[in-house]
């Protein structure tokens, strides 16, 4: 039977009671697709229902064929090895001991004789050839413990293949091992991701809103036409909705009008008299008959329009594109904004330094990406320039005011409100001031009383700019660390066209080419090492 997975009604909520699916139904099949929405709706936890780790309030999951996973966030055990993070440990310990002369009847009728051969080629695919399957996992880099986990859904032979995130913190090179494995899968593929290249990987396209999931033939690039097609038709629907609306208020309206103006003929003919009582009452009659079909077949109307105009309006904020504008950070087009010169360091107890000897200069409104390979001091480098760490050697000058904002957004405390964060960051502002200025980041009126553990991680940035490019003297050289890691597809889009404005100094390291591509990067510092 062909790898499946159908959903029959789904129904969730979260524990503190929030609806996430309601009647939710879809199936997929063989091929590849990509789960897209926005943060909060649901696609993480979509994924452990479908892995059975969670239960639904109603409905029902049926997957058909053998299930691997590659999850958001793979933790290095310090005791587990390669072949136990690959889940082989106990097949190839039954091969051991059918070689040792040990084996049961039970090991030798269960064992995969043809599993080290796959294991090697699914080592080789990874772009990990010889790797000593007894190593411990703990001595892997971020990218190795990818490469390894793949190599393991490889040589299971999983037909079902679940990603979620499976790019975040990886680098360039890994990204690309990624897409080669869900490109070349013969079975299902369903993926979580934001991630523009490996969506575009994809056969399909499944957006989970509120609403329900909205199907997209095609990849990345045709679901993202689609969508614009979509939101243009859906202004238009809007348009029309509201001038219905108003044209059938105008439409009862004078029909109000006529009927008054004809009740009050009536009354004026009858006071004249020559109307006998009898029929004066029947007039009455049909008249008050009238007005009642009027009045109901008026709300008729009106119920439709509006119902019409409800629809249409759900549908525009469905659809509605983040937008924010960045402030003017006012940089001269010769200012020097940052100087390293032979800037060496290392952490203590390294055996070497993870920079040395770095030179580099910004000049003006100047857009740089730093690249390198996961462990090359990209990071390091960035909090160097910020100031959070000071060179073993060599020196570094700051020609502006500048701002990191890191993965985590670490400015920001999970425990206050954004404008308890905004005054705390700026506490010369008003309390009308912070409010302002979150408001032109989209945290208008009771959001800007969000505490900040509650925001996804595109609000959670979104705050973090308004609290910092908003300061009485914004920055003029914005520090960004992997800023699209926790983003949402339609916050980075707007992360990206307001940075894409933005008239300040940028340094910035992203493995998303994409992003930097729609930032207008001009000049690229690849660092050596790490891996």
């Amino acid at each position: 039977m062909s790898p499946s997975i159908t959903l029959d009604g789904l129904s969730y909520q979260t524990p503190d009671g929030r609806l996430l699916f309601e009647n939710l139904s879809f199936a997929i099949g063989p091929g590849r697709t990509g789960l897209v929405g926005r943060n909060g709706v649901g696609k993480t936890t979509l994924l452990r229902l479908i892995l059975d780790e969670r239960a639904p309030m109603s409905g029902a999951i049926a997957v058909n064929g053998r299930i691997g996973v590659l999850r958001q966030t793979l933790v290095p055990d310090e005791v587990e090895s390669v072949a136990a993070r690959m889940g082989l440990d106990e097949a190839l310990a039954r091969l051991a001991r059918i070689e040792r002369g040990d084996g049961s009847e039970n090991d030798l009728s269960e064992a995969d004789w043809l599993l080290e051969s796959r294991i090697a080629e699914a080592l080789a695919r990874v772009g990990m050839v010889g790797l000593d399957l007894s190593r411990s996992v703990a001595s892997l880099s971020g990218g190795e413990l990818t490469r390894v986990s793949l190599a393991g859904l490889l040589a299971q032979e999983a037909d079902v293949l679940l990603l979620d995130e499976p790019t975040n913190n990886l680098d360039v090179a890994t990204r690309g091992v990624v897409r080669e494995i869900v490109r070349g899968w013969k079975g299902l593929v369903l993926a979580v991701s934001h991630d523009r290249a490996l969506l575009r990987e994809m056969d399909r396209i499944v957006e989970l809103t509120t609403l329900g999931a909205e199907h997209y033939g095609g990849n990345y690039d045709v679901y993202a036409a689609r969508k614009a097609l979509d939101e243009q038709a859906a202004a238009r629907d809007l348009a029309v909705a509201q001038r219905n609306a108003a044209t059938v208020e105008r439409d009862i309206q004078t029909a109000r009008e006529t009927k008054a103006k004809r009740d009050a003929s009536g009354r004026r003919n009858a006071a004249r008299g020559g109307t006998p009582r009898i029929v004066l009452g029947a007039m009455e009659d049909r008249a008050e008959g009238s007005s009642g079909r009027g009045n109901r077949l008026a709300e008729k109307k009106r119920d439709a329009a509006a119902e019409e105009l409800a629809r249409a309006g759900a549908r525009v904020e469905r659809l509605k594109v983040l937008r924010f504008d960045m402030p003017m950070s006012q940089l001269a087009a010769g200012k020097t904004v940052l100087v390293f010169d032979d800037v060496s360091f290392g952490w203590p107890g390294a055996a070497a330094s993870i920079l040395s000897e770095t030179s580099l200069r910004l000049v003006g409104p100047e857009r740089v990406a730093v690249t390198g390979a996961n462990g090359s001091g990209k990071t390091t480098l960035l909090r160097l320039a910020a100031g959070e760490l000071v060179p073993d050697r060599g020196t570094i000058a700051r020609g502006v005011p500048a701002v990191l904002l890191d993965q985590q957004t670490a400015l920001l405390h999970d425990e206050e409100t954004l404008v308890e964060a905004f005054l705390r960051l700026n506490p010369k502002a008003a309390a009308n001031t912070a409010r302002a200025a979150l408001a032109r980041f989209l945290f208008r009126n009771i959001a800007a009383d969000k505490r900040v553990a509650n925001l996804s991680g595109g609000e959670r940035l979104r705050a973090a700019m308004a609290c910092t490019l908003m300061a009485a003297t914004p920055p003029q050289l914005l520090i960004l660390d992997e800023p699209t890691n926790h983003l949402d597809l339609d916050s980075l889009g707007a992360v990206e066209a307001a940075l894409a404005g933005y008239d300040g100094a940028l340094l910035v390291v992203s493995h998303d080419v994409d992003f930097l591509d729609a930032i207008g990067i001009t000049r690229t510092i690849e660092l050596q090492g790490g891996g």
